[in-house]
């Protein structure tokens, strides 16, 4: 800031107004409510059946040591690869989450029609979790990997988001069907950027802590029923509000709630 009080006035009158314009961007239409959700689905794609088995072999290939080495690899090479795996697929996800959004700003005028159809969608996707919908059950990662290692993390990572496993599609999809209501790019990339946070934070700490993270893993493994059908029954009740246009009401609810509690602070 300048030493002029006139220069130093109209800064802060312009930074309160670029809060304002954040927090109103935040608490705008169904962002709130949204973005929880977004992060419980990545956590749910963590842990579903085409991920969490193969975390020690992206680790692996990431640090590009092999799996009885991780168990003695050094924390900071595990972190650095795995951080560079994340933001890899972040990338991928992130763009797709702000196309999405984009669209939905573009299309207001079916927003409608079309968030209907596309919350019927995301109960197809819910249902796929408990094994009903054979097709959503194929694999489409794409095989061809890079070199391992630090330098092959990122492209790793790529690859993993442009091949999204069965599991991971119907909880993506679910959080896209969200960036595309927000009808703005910005704010479908901010959906899906808390995607990536649920999805790949598990990820960082099974690099911080591997042989604790394994015992979590087995736990999980044992549970792999209860998991799946909570995440099925998520994204059945995200579709059947989209779908029935009860999504739009909680979330003026949540605005008027969250407002309300503004003014008495």
């Amino acid at each position: 800031m300048t030493g002029d009080p006139a220069a130093v006035a109209t800064e802060v009158v312009v930074l309160a107004g670029l809060g304002d314009t954040f927090r109103d961007t935040v608490l705008g239409g169904s962002l709130l409510l949204a973005l929880p959700i977004a992060l419980v689905a990545g956590v749910v794609s963590f842990v579903s059946p085409c991920v969490l088995p193969l975390v020690p072999a992206y680790l692996s290939y990431v640090t590009g040591l092999s799996g009885a080495d991780l168990a003695t690899a050094r924390r900071g090479r595990m972190v650095a690869g795995t951080a560079l795996f994340v933001l890899g697929f972040s990338a991928v996800f992130i763009t797709a989450g702000a196309a999405f959004g984009g669209l939905g700003g573009r299309l207001l005028v079916y927003s409608d029609v079309i968030t209907r159809v596309l919350g019927a969608l995301t109960v197809v996707l819910g249902l796929a979790f408990f094994g009903l919908v054979p097709g959503l059950q194929r694999d489409f990662r794409v095989h061809r990997m890079p070199v391992s290692g630090l330098a092959g993390a990122p492209m790793l990572g790529l690859l993993f988001g442009i091949g999204w496993t069965p599991c991971i599609g119907p909880t993506l999809g679910a959080v896209q069907t969200l960036a595309y209501d927000s009808a703005s790019a910005g704010r479908g990339a901010l959906l899906t950027a808390a995607y990536c946070v649920g999805l790949g934070l598990p990820f960082v700490l099974a690099a911080i802590a591997f042989r604790k993270a394994l015992g979590a893993f087995s736990w999980v493994r044992r549970h792999y029923a209860w998991v799946m059908r909570l995440g099925g029954g998520m994204l059945v009740l995200l579709g059947l509000l989209l779908l029935t246009g009860a999504w739009d009401g909680l979330a003026v609810q949540l605005r008027i709630w969250v407002s309300g509690f503004e003014t008495a602070v």
